[in-house]
């Protein structure tokens, strides 16, 4: 069975503010936009599961979103579906990750409850609607702003369809909503299928699992590796398609996937070892908090008051301040700044900032 979108084209291809397209197409165009982006680039250095961690083979938000692009597609390409908006919606759907991967969603969730907490997906929209090139954004198609809000790869449905009708991505504010699009159901199905033995194989290389561990029906029907599981899950996925008209899994990959995500929660994500380090992460972004909110509240877009600070963090923090400001005054209010800018750190720049507010200053004498 061919699976075909509903939507009209149209519909797909509207952005927020009207402009003349080019040679590379719609999603094309919005896939280089994206990739040229500041918070794309800071995807290598932020953590997928461990954090900040001494080993470059280890897996970071940039190589996941790699894999998940590259998994969509070739599902996309066996369905003769766009695989340009499949990579679009892929390299943007987690642009809204904060630094230390769910650890630092959690934490920042706490700072925001009266505004309903922080989701990542719903984040990686105002990331690419709003934040973007000082507040300007960058102005994407309907299909991949869709397909970003909508890309929750932590419900773990059997099969799914695009829904009937299209959400209005900015009024979503839960992770309640499908994409409207084959290839967005298709990236979200590729992020399950692109972590699960991901994060199975970085936590054997860190010894914080071994092979002996994983459950026999997980290597009996996914295979005994991380390329082995993803062609699996994949072909498992086409050919579902194929037969019932929905992406999805058949009952036996389906139970074995099921029975992976249990043991990397049990195993990796809830790890003795993985909890020591969310209290570390816990106090270094209660540090960043509480400084950047006290000289926020100090100083707001007052610059100069910054520098009599004599740190880098509030140096920094007010040259972000200098290109946001048009767009922060267009706000309500000032709730998000703080958020805002912490979610943009990378695992590296959050420690720094963090070590150096820690870290006494020593005198200087002139003689």
């Amino acid at each position: 069975m061919k699976v075909e979108n509903h939507i009209d084209s149209n519909i797909l291809h509207k952005r927020i503010y009207p402009r003349k397209e080019d040679i590379r197409g719609y999603f094309f165009r919005d896939l280089t936009a994206i990739i040229h982006s500041y918070p794309y680039r800071r995807l290598k250095h932020k953590t997928q599961v461990f954090f900040a961690p001494h080993n470059d083979h280890i897996c970071t938000r940039m190589e996941h979103v790699m894999h998940v692009a590259t998994i969509s597609v070739t599902i996309c390409k066996a369905l003769n579906l766009d695989t340009d908006l499949a990579w679009a919606i892929s390299v943007g759907h987690d642009l809204g990750h904060t630094p230390f991967g769910h650890t630092g969603e959690s934490i920042l969730s706490k700072y925001l409850e009266k505004q309903g907490g922080f989701c990542h997906e719903i984040y990686s929209l105002r990331v690419v609607d709003h934040l973007i090139n000082s507040g300007k954004g960058l102005n994407l198609t309907f299909a991949v702003r869709d397909g970003i809000i909508n890309h929750c790869g932590e419900k773990f449905e059997q099969y799914l369809e695009p829904a009937s009708d299209p959400c209005v991505p900015e009024e979503v504010h839960a992770r309640n909503c499908y994409p409207c699009t084959w290839e967005g159901i298709a990236v979200r199905m590729s992020d399950k299928i692109a972590y699960l033995g991901r994060d199975l194989e970085d936590a054997l290389r860190l010894g914080v699992v071994k092979e002996h561990d994983v459950p026999a029906i997980v290597t009996r029907v996914l295979g005994g590796g991380n390329s082995s599981m993803i062609n699996t899950m994949v072909c498992d996925a086409v050919e579902s398609a194929e037969k019932l008209g929905k992406i999805g899994f058949s009952d036996p990959v389906y139970e074995a996937m099921v029975a992976l995500k249990k043991f990397n929660y049990e195993h990796i994500y809830q790890s003795q070892e993985l909890i020591k380090y969310d209290q570390r992460i816990h106090r270094l972004i209660d540090t960043l908090w509480e400084y950047l909110s006290e000289i926020f509240d100090r100083y707001g877009f007052d610059y100069a008051g910054y520098d009599s600070e004599m740190t880098n963090v509030a140096t920094e923090f007010a040259g972000y301040l200098r290109k946001m400001e048009a767009f922060y005054r267009t706000e309500a209010d000032f709730s998000y700044v703080i958020p805002d800018y912490i979610a943009g750190m990378t695992d590296k720049f959050a420690i720094d900032s963090a070590v150096e507010l820690l870290s006494p200053r020593q005198f200087s004498y002139n003689f």
